[in-house]
């Protein structure tokens, strides 16, 4: 299929082959006719783009600060590659999307195959999207109305906070898209709408619509509100403007009556004069989006609703309110639409994005989109299970896995996510001959002997449990599993297969890790300790879902339970884990494991969120017969007491490079896994009695 995509670093845009997603559970795949380009957001991104580094760090100052804490951390080197990393990753644009229903995913209601609907897929011939970023469209709406839906609820939303009354006076500074269906919307509450802009044809399509126009730079907005409402000012404002400075927040404070109430819905400065808003009593809020569920993943993407009787109105909800509006006439979108253009002709949208007289563009797709799941890029033959299938296209396989394997020289003939477009691009940088969005096609290629697995942890047990019944090898990112029961069919199996299961415990192939395990008796008593500086995550986000992510102990902290175990030379027999706070859940971030291992050394991890980000992440102390070997993040490592070891200095060095290119030489030669398959399951079980201890409060047992 196609798809509009943006590079961060040029600012290009283009039309990239990329596979048709698969259908997802609680998710629907939806053909697409129409989709609008938001000249203001989308603007901004290819601005953005093709704006110099210095200007993208001027524009991004909280970024910038993150950059240096990470060069003092990490190193000027590892930090820079990290930037150009991400600024490498491409953007899909667009959020307001028309299509049909082409394939329902599991447990979604409500929808046939057939329907139309409105959602805020992108620009691309076939989006899927969850159950409750999509509405029906009803009959006498056209595409061309509906795609203007999600839009459409952003402003909405700005005036659901605003309340408007039947008779207020509102003003609405700014008439871009937004700001014309805002004034629109609030003439169908019974307002009397004052708009405010600088453009002459936006002001007199508003106008059009019972807008009481007034050119900012000819008429003094103050004023003229002053005077139209008898002197009292303004019930409230609504701010759809984009501007830089913020003498639109006070030219809003002086308009309003005392009272009087300031919505931002667009993006201006915020520097406000507290004189301004006090002696008025003014309030002021800013609005999220489409509404209540936007960025609440329990919500979008994993289809809780919320009850209606306390949440009116939802961000679907709002998106069938637009639709009602549009089907009543209440809103009229039709004398916005600038150009509709078909979906190969994108450029003549986006190589002028600041046309004279521009409000929406339309793209129109074709009804022969192709449906291919996946994508040829060159070709190469291998003979049989001689290349390697990677299966997930995220951060750590773009940041991390990828480099290092090609460094490694791995032969890597496929790549999958689960949406194409990540796969794809991936494929593209590093000469991967195809993408795909079905991780099946990889683990039935004959071609494909070694399966790389890096998707979130909740299926990690599954995949590897498929690769190994597919005759594969499986090298699958920490951890192993995230319940007992996973662990258990994966013992079983690995028990009954030819295959080798291996996971990427890479830090005890760190030279760091390899230099302190030189200076150490492994006959010898010792005492190790590895700190962790995780660093904050917000609790919303998936990691912490113990049903997805795990949770931060079960997903990072058995890195640091296997290189212990590995400097030990023995495997855990008991742990015990206290946890920060009176009442700790499993899906802790802050906490203390012990570690008794089998041949009597004793470890303790200290995993911590709550950490200064200009400390170092990572500190390994290893204590035995007179001697300590300190690791300082993996960049540094000393000896005190070692005879003949001067220490090591290197950039940050993790162990990636050394573990892949060990994987590729276990693996081509038909050697044994590069982990013992003991070793992996006594980590895992480890981390799992870890939090069982935490809730007993008692040392667990490690079989």
């Amino acid at each position: 299929m196609k798809q509009i995509i943006q590079h961060l670093k040029t600012g290009q845009t283009e039309l990239a082959d990329v596979p048709t997603p698969m259908i997802r559970p609680g998710h629907l795949l939806i053909r697409s006719t129409r989709s609008l380009v938001s000249l203001g957001t989308e603007r901004m991104l290819v601005e953005f783009g093709k704006a110099s580094l210095i200007a993208k760090a001027r524009q991004q100052p909280d970024r910038v600060k993150q950059v240096l804490d990470k060069m003092r951390t990490d190193g000027i080197m590892p930090t820079l590659e990290a930037v150009f990393n991400k600024l490498d990753t491409p953007l899909p644009l667009g959020y307001c999307n028309v299509g049909i229903v082409e394939e329902i995913g599991a447990g979604v209601q409500g929808f046939k195959i057939g329907d139309r609907v409105a959602s805020n897929g992108q620009h691309a011939e076939f989006n899927c999207v969850p159950q409750n970023l999509v509405a029906k469209i009803p009959e006498a709406v056209t595409d061309d109305e509906a795609v203007f839906t999600v839009i459409s609820a952003i402003g909405l939303q700005g005036i659901r906070l605003f309340e408007p009354s039947f008779g207020e006076t509102v003003c609405v500074i700014g008439l871009g898209l937004i700001g014309q269906i805002t004034a629109q919307l609030l003439r169908a509450n019974g307002c009397r709408v004052i708009g405010v802009d600088l453009d002459p044809d936006k002001l007199a399509l508003a106008e059009k619509f019972g807008v009481i126009p007034v050119h900012a730079g000819q008429t003094d907005p103050v004023v003229f509100g002053q005077e139209l409402t008898g002197g009292a000012g303004v019930d409230g404002v609504i701010i759809t403007a984009s501007a830089k400075d913020s003498s639109i927040i006070s030219q809003a404070a002086n308009m309003c009556r005392k009272r009087g109430r300031i919505i931002l819905v667009g993006v201006v400065g915020l520097e406000m004069d507290r004189a301004e808003f006090y002696q008025k009593e003014l309030s002021f809020q800013v609005s999220c989006s489409y509404g209540p569920g936007r960025y609440d993943d329990a919500y979008e993407l994993r289809g809780q609703d919320y009850p209606l009787p306390y949440v009116r109105w939802t961000e679907k909800r709002n998106f069938e309110a637009i639709l009602h509006a549009l089907a009543s006439g209440d809103l009229d979108v039709k004398p916005l639409i600038t150009e509709v253009v078909g979906l190969e002709q994108f450029d003549q949208i986006y190589e002028d994005m600041k046309k004279k007289g521009s409000i929406a563009s339309i793209l129109k797709y074709s009804d022969a989109a192709s449906t291919d799941r996946r994508v040829q890029l060159s070709t190469r033959s291998y003979s049989g299970g001689s290349s390697i299938g990677i299966i997930g296209a995220g951060n750590f396989t773009r940041m991390a896995l990828l480099p290092f394997m090609k460094k490694a020289n791995a032969p890597i003939k496929s790549i999958a996510s689960s949406g194409g477009l990540n796969a794809t691009m991936l494929a593209r940088k590093h000469n991967i001959p195809e993408s795909t969005s079905d991780y099946k096609t990889i683990l039935n290629d004959p071609e494909i002997g070694l399966v790389v697995v890096t998707t979130r942890p909740d299926s990690h047990a599954s995949m590897v449990l498929e690769g190994l019944k597919a005759g594969k090898d499986v090298f699958v990112e920490k951890p192993l599993a995230i319940f007992p029961e996973e662990l258990e069919a994966i013992e079983k199996a690995a028990a009954n297969s030819s295959n080798v299961v291996t996971v990427g415990y890479n830090r005890r192939f760190s030279p760091h890790t390899q230099a302190v395990k030189k200076q150490l008796d492994p006959n010898a008593p010792k005492y190790l300790i590895a700190n962790m500086n995780a660093g904050f995550i917000p609790p919303e986000l998936w990691i912490h879902d113990r049903n997805i992510g795990g949770g931060r102990i079960l997903g990072e902290a058995c890195h640091l339970i296997d290189l212990l175990s590995h400097l030990s030379g023995s495997p855990v027999r008991r742990v015990f884990m206290s946890a920060l706070g009176n009442n700790p859940t499993e899906s802790t971030d802050t906490a203390c494991i012990q570690l008794k291992f089998a041949n009597g050394d004793v470890g303790v991890v200290n995993y911590f969120a709550n950490g200064s980000s200009q400390y170092g992440k990572e500190r390994v102390e290893v204590h035995s017969q007179g001697k300590s070997l300190i690791i300082d993040n993996f960049r540094q490592t000393k000896g005190y007491g070692t005879s003949g070891f001067k220490g090591l200095k290197t950039q940050i060095d993790k162990g990636h490079l050394s573990q892949f290119k060990e994987l590729v030489n276990h693996w081509q030669s038909g050697k044994t896994g590069l982990i013992p398959l003991e070793e992996l399951l006594n980590v895992s079980k480890a981390a799992f009695g870890a939090l069982e201890s935490m809730k007993t409060g008692t040392w667990e047992d490690i079989a």
